[in-house]
């Protein structure tokens, strides 16, 4: 087998791993393995060509170009200026986010992956050399990711802000990376210690949810943390700016840079370096503890026996009309519920779908400054559909693919109801409940009079999954690996969401330039969305 590039740099910090005492030799043959299994891919039955395989090759690294265009919205906060505690700021909230949305999103399976505990735990290898090796797995990854979004910025303010700015911005981002993994790893440490069964993976997502959120309305209190007075951004400091991460990172730029020696700046700047190197010697001492009981996560819990509920019963069969369709509602819903990988995945989004109508919300003007009672702002609402593009795409893909064999033997003509019951599930299960606590908030604040607005949101809700699902090629439900979720299409998920936009432009204008303008364009709406429904999921005869 080839040797790779990263293994041969990391060799260069053998010592350092040595003196953790972990046996380098043998975390590096582990991460090899695994470095190598991870430019493989599951061969498809009808699909295993040397040219597609090729193709795969090292796909993860191929998909950062989306990540390199977003990392050059970072230039003018690294390239210019010398406020350094708000530019950086600004900088490391927009990496700490991404990082951390990669990590819960797309690592959190690895740092919990047990799959290989039964070889490994055979072989005389310590818990501490496995951890680590999973640690780098992700931490390689990572990298991958960072290099990607502030390649190009680093290289502009190498230029502009001299060589002390370039290395101290790559010893902070080496800082970031390794904290955002070990907090994570302590978080799922104690989840581990508290749960068990359904409960302790249910709890999994839970917290990445929470994680979410507060990333965004940290962001949020960050912004808020700064002051423009005559054209310069002052920064105001208060007892609970030591829990914003992003200033810990830039407090160095201000006292290496601009020599600002005050009791904040060197209090963050202390922090930045401190609290990574001693969450590493908190994670290495938590070692045993998580490995004892990473083993929770093969049992199941009790199962618990489902009721009968006839009022379920009776709104599923005003939904799905048919009883191939109900059947297979059911079932993707279950699915849904199960996946682990699912819900990995979307869970969080539904976080974010939450937030985000708030945030732009509050974030256009001063909440002091609007006037509820006629206000057009509760439109912000359409940013609930952020989730839709991500979720419809996810329902093709399982873990599980392989039981998809079942589809070929059931005795159906076509798979209308299947993909119907399934994006039905989805909206019910996932996205209803949470446009509905977005509708009963959003009453609160600008009274009953956005009803028919909301209702119109709502149906368009309905109809643009059926655009996302006709987009994203109609695929099978739960058919495809989940291995090929890495390739997924991200600019078509970012060009989907262009027709919210235009969907959103015409109910303002609508809403705004015809009397009971919400009233028509819901009923223009309903029967549009009817029509859709009816002309995509036409069943074959």
């Amino acid at each position: 087998m080839d040797d790779f590039k990263i293994l041969k740099l990391l060799d260069k910090m053998r010592f350092i791993f040595i003196k953790m005492g972990i046996d380098y030799a043998m975390m590096r043959q582990i991460l090899h393995i695994k470095l190598t299994m991870d430019e493989r891919r599951v061969p498809t039955l009808f699909s295993q060509s040397a040219k597609k395989s090729e193709d795969q090759k090292y796909g993860y690294i191929k998909s950062l170009w989306i990540y390199a265009l977003i990392g050059l919205t970072l230039i003018p906060f690294m390239g210019f200026g010398d406020n350094f505690l708000f530019q950086m700021s600004i900088t490391y909230a927009i990496l700490i986010f991404m990082i951390m949305t990669s990590m819960i999103s797309d690592f959190s399976s690895v740092l919990l992956d047990i799959r290989d505990r039964s070889i490994l735990s055979t072989k005389p290898i310590t818990a501490k050399t496995v951890n680590a090796a999973k640690f780098m797995h992700i931490f390689i990854y990572l990298t991958y990711l960072t290099i990607a979004l502030t390649a190009v910025p680093l290289l502009f303010s190498l230029f502009k802000q001299g060589i002390l700015f370039f290395f101290l911005t790559i010893i902070e981002i080496i800082l970031i990376n390794i904290f955002v993994v070990i907090l994570t790893a302590i978080l799922y440490v104690v989840i581990l210690r508290f749960f068990d069964g359904e409960k302790l993976k249910d709890m999994i997502n839970y917290v990445q949810i929470g994680l979410s959120l507060v990333l965004m309305i940290g962001y949020q209190v960050l912004i808020r943390s700064f002051e423009f007075v005559d054209l310069n951004i002052e920064v105001v400091f208060h007892w609970w700016s030591i829990f914003l991460l992003p200033m810990w990172f830039a407090a160095p730029y201000e006292l290496l840079l601009n020599g600002d020696r005050s009791l904040f700046t060197v209090v963050f700047s202390i922090l930045s370096i401190v609290i990574p190197i001693l969450s590493i010697w908190l994670y290495i001492k938590l070692i045993p503890t998580f490995e004892r009981n990473m083993q929770k996560l093969l049992s199941t819990g009790k199962i618990k026996k489902k009721k009968e509920n006839r009022l379920k019963d009776l709104l599923l069969r005003c939904i799905c009309l048919s009883s191939n369709e109900r059947a297979f509602y059911r079932f993707s819903s279950m699915m849904m519920k199960q996946e682990r990988e699912f819900k990995l995945k979307i869970y969080p989004s539904l976080g974010f779908s939450f937030i985000i109508p708030f945030i732009f919300m509050f974030s256009i003007g001063s909440a002091e400054n609007i006037d509820y009672s006629v206000s057009m702002s509760y439109l912000n609402i359409y940013f609930s559909m952020l989730i839709i593009p991500s979720a419809v795409f996810m329902l093709g893909y399982s873990s599980k693919y392989k039981a998809a064999w079942i589809y070929k033997v059931i005795p159906i003509k076509d798979y209308t109801d299947l993909k119907k019951g399934s994006l039905k599930a989805f909206l019910m299960k996932l996205y209803i409940p949470l446009y509905t606590v977005l509708s009963i908030v959003f009453c609160f604040i600008y009274g009953t009079r956005i009803i028919p607005d909301l209702l119109a949101v709502l149906v368009v809700s309905c109809l643009y999954v059926v655009i996302c699902y006709m987009s994203f090629g109609s695929k099978i439900p739960f058919a495809e690996p989940l291995n090929e979720v890495g390739e997924a299409p991200g600019l078509k998920t970012f060009l989907l969401l262009l027709p919210v936009a235009v969907l959103a432009g015409v109910h303002y204008l609508m809403a705004s330039h015809l009397e009971y303008g919400a009233i028509i364009h819901l009923f223009v709406l309903i029967v549009i969305n009817f029509a859709v429904w009816k002309i995509v999921f036409r069943r074959v005869k």
